[in-house]
């Protein structure tokens, strides 16, 4: 038995994600590139490069990361690249990604040896959280002034465009990108390459993959473009869990189960966003599954059970791979969880385990 707090990836869970990305890539001719921000476990990279065309980054270490582990095609953005950085990003890019002109202006030089694009805001997004949303008033993410842009056209070769999240609804992002299209159309024409980002949840049950593909196939064909995608959540949403441990019960007004993780330290983002995490399971028996560190809103979610929970019980949280693995942290110094590949066999591989000397160096 593998001693708990672990994350499982789940290889035939991520094989159904993988399945549909061909689906996409065959029938609209865009290249869907992994992004890093969201999912950078390269333990099962081996099982999406099949899949995939290659990665994205937001950062330095996101960029060499995706160069040495997952290969391919990799793209480089940040929303604002050092001067130490960019000699060595461009040795490991395909194309570098400005956030702003005055970036690419700057690094003018030291980036002209590959092919370069400019990320382009379109003052609109899905988002229903102000935090995410990367049209939110004030946004330093990306430029919006057409007039602006048109100065530099003749130094990039292609747009990145990310203003999707979450996004389940073809209907909207089929009305959204029209308006792009009408837009920066003829700024559009003159690209080689497009990216639309992440945030189209296209792997979700009853998705029309068929519909969004004959919209991306349309586009590409209308600006005579390549047309990228960057998925993360959609690249293994379902696919992973964080395995935990009761090691005590209580009633202090509500039945609590205290487990041997925390929220603050392995599942961050359902602090960020106020949100409640997900396990597949029913009865007559509520709980509140509460962390062991000492933040005292370190709560997981409030779910029922088929029977009153003892310790020594196993849980499931689902949904533990997007924006969860790459944001983990040693508070408290709580046990970090180690990461578990569930073969397409059966098999358990423990990819990593944490200790001591990793919170430590962590440290100093």
């Amino acid at each position: 038995m593998i001693q708990t707090p672990f994350y499982l990836i789940d290889r035939a869970k991520l094989a159904r994600n993988m399945a549909v990305m061909d689906e996409l890539r065959d029938g609209s001719g865009a290249k869907v590139l992994l992004a890093l921000k969201c999912f950078a476990t390269w333990p099962v990279f081996d099982q999406m490069r099949e899949h995939m065309d290659g990665t994205t980054s937001s950062s330095l270490y996101e960029l060499r990361l995706g160069r040495e582990k997952f290969g391919k095609e990799t793209h480089a953005y940040s929303v604002a690249w050092a001067e130490n950085e960019v000699a060595e990003a461009v040795g490991y890019a395909d194309k570098i990604i400005f956030n702003s002109v005055g970036q690419l202006e700057r690094f003018d030089n030291q980036s002209a040896s590959i092919a370069r694009g400019l990320r382009l805001n379109p003052r609109f997004s899905t988002s229903g959280f102000d935090l995410a949303d990367p049209a939110r008033p004030f946004s330093r993410l990306g430029e919006w002034d057409a007039g602006k842009i048109e100065r530099v056209m003749e130094r990039v070769s292609g747009f990145m465009i990310h203003y999707n999240c979450e996004n389940a609804d073809f209907d909207l992002f089929d009305r959204q990108l029209t308006r792009i299209e009408e837009e920066f159309g003829s700024l559009l024409a003159r690209l080689k390459w497009v990216s639309l980002g992440g945030g189209i949840h296209f792997t979700g049950e009853g998705y029309p993959v068929a519909r969004l593909a004959a919209r991306l196939r349309a586009f590409s064909e209308r600006f005579g473009v390549q047309v990228y995608l960057e998925p993360g959540e959609a690249a293994i949403t379902g696919a992973a869990s964080l395995e935990v441990t009761v090691l005590d019960v209580m009633n202090n007004g509500k039945d609590l189960a205290i487990v041997d993780s925390s929220v603050e330290a392995h599942m961050l983002d359902l602090l960020i966003y106020r949100i409640s995490g997900k396990m597949e399971v029913a009865g007559d028996h509520p709980y509140m599954i509460c962390g062991k560190s000492c933040l005292a809103g370190d709560v997981f979610g409030e779910f029922s059970f088929p029977a009153p929970l003892n310790v020594g019980d196993r849980l499931s949280i689902a949904d533990a791979a997007g924006y969860t693995m790459v944001k983990k942290n040693w508070f408290n110094g709580v046990k970090m969880p180690s990461i578990v590949i569930k073969e397409l066999d059966g098999s358990m591989t423990v990819a990593r385990e944490f200790g001591y000397a990793d919170f430590a160096g962590n440290l100093g």
